[in-house]
């Protein structure tokens, strides 16, 4: 995680020449050692550039975790590698994205690898919850933290920590945006890493990352393939909206059999909770899920859960290809009295892709997505079908609206792919 904060700090400190110079950062796909140049894969889906070195070329190998460019280490191109992380600043032609590099400071994949490791702990040891609140004046943050013994927990913003925001239509970490405490409400989904109180009702914290996530039941009322949009029934509001889908989105069509097990579970049979309907988990690494909304009762496996609000969720579990997005370790448990252990995302990410032209008017999906400022518009985190016996057992209101309940994509700490 830190390497995008640290190589930021590396390109506003080149920046500052004079030179009509220009930085991309991005990692390695290729080295030819012969031609003098390697290509360049820039962050965010950008493009990739051919980068051109010279003998006046200055490599600096920068060490985990360092930003002191003074401590940076000078290298050779023969020590660039494949999987490196690299910010190389020149002269950058647009025309043939090609860049003839005056500097090149190389994070090795070793040392990222490193890094990776020490910040999946922090992020172990952090918080994630719900935002109840947020005081500018006193730099706090108020969570409720997920969990079988949540509880309210005041995150300290002091020290100024590094602030994220999941970007729309995304949960990857290499897709988020810098934010700033204005970006973040009641209703949030909040992740913080950083220092505890003793008693753990305060967290110093030291990297936030934040976002706005919803999951809504809707059914299909038609499907264009060739642009990626399926237009839907929401089965809460009972009004049209069009779903985007991307080249990252998750699309899914759960086994019948499956989908059955998850309607048992709801209904509190094959294992729930006797006396009220076990609770389907979308869990995280480091154990967070979701319980279900009182009256529901259902505990997580392992003995850990989570509340949820109706309808909303974060990010799925599990790191995506491309990106630092979801978590890995525990993934979705579907729980009934405690017992058994259901990994939904990993399945799911397991499961071949599902061709948006297998859909037909009158199918039943569940959609994630971050919130959209367009209520008629969301794009499509995870997009799952053959779900219609796990809504059938869903509960409603009296006007006859689909309550999701405790059904929530909801990711833990950022993990590298």
């Amino acid at each position: 995680m830190r390497y995008w904060v640290i190589l930021a700090t590396f390109a506003a400190s080149l920046a500052q020449t004079a030179t009509p110079s220009k930085n991309i950062v991005g990692a390695v796909t290729a080295v030819d050692g012969d031609g003098k140049q390697m290509t360049v894969q820039t962050d965010n889906n950008g493009p990739s550039y051919t980068v051109k070195v010279e003998d006046a070329t200055k490599f600096l190998r920068l060490p985990a975790g360092e930003k002191d460019i003074k401590k940076a280490e000078p290298i050779k191109f023969a020590d660039i590698g494949v999987g490196d992380r690299v910010l190389a600043r020149g002269p950058v032609s647009e025309a043939d994205k090609t860049l003839p590099a005056r500097t090149v400071v190389v994070m090795t994949k070793t040392d990222l690898a490193k890094m990776h490791a020490e910040d999946q702990q922090a992020w172990q040891k952090g918080i994630v919850g719900t935002v109840e609140s947020v005081n500018p004046d006193a730099k706090e943050i108020t969570v409720k933290t997920r969990g079988l013994n949540a509880k309210t927990m005041v995150v300290d913003i002091s020290s100024s920590p590094g602030m994220l925001r999941y970007a729309a239509g995304s949960y990857k970490f290499d897709d988020a945006k810098p934010g700033t405490l204005a970006d973040i409400h009641p209703g949030d989904t909040l992740r913080a890493r950083g220092t505890k109180n003793e008693d753990e009702t305060k967290l110093k914290a030291d990297e936030i990352l934040s976002g706005a996530f919803e999951t809504l039941a809707a059914t299909v009322i038609s499907v264009d393939a060739a642009h990626g949009i399926v237009k839907v029934k929401d089965l809460q509001t009972k009004k049209p909206i069009d779903i985007k889908t991307t080249s990252d989105t998750l699309e899914r069509r759960l086994p019948e059999p499956m989908a059955k097990m998850m309607a048992l579970r709801m209904n509190g049979g094959a294992g729930g909770a006797p006396g009220g309907s076990g609770a389907w988990q979308g869990g995280a690494a480091g154990g967070h899920g979701a319980t279900a909304p009182s009256g529901q009762g259902a505990t997580a496996p392992s003995g850990q859960g989570a509340t949820a609000p109706s309808g909303q969720g974060g990010p799925p579990t599990g790191a995506r290809p491309g990106g630092w997005g979801g978590p890995g370790g525990q993934g979705a448990g579907m729980a009934g009295g405690g017992r058994g252990n259901f990994d939904l995302q990993q399945t799911l990410e397991r499961m071949p892709p599902m061709p948006l032209t297998e859909l037909k008017a009158g199918d039943a999906l569940i959609i994630s997505s971050t919130k959209g400022t367009d209520p008629g518009s969301l794009t499509a985190i995870t997009l799952v079908a053959g779900v219609e016996p796990f809504l059938a057992a869903a509960p409603r209101n009296n006007a006859g609206a689909v309550n999701l309940g405790a059904w929530s994509f909801d990711g833990g700490v950022p993990a590298q792919q």
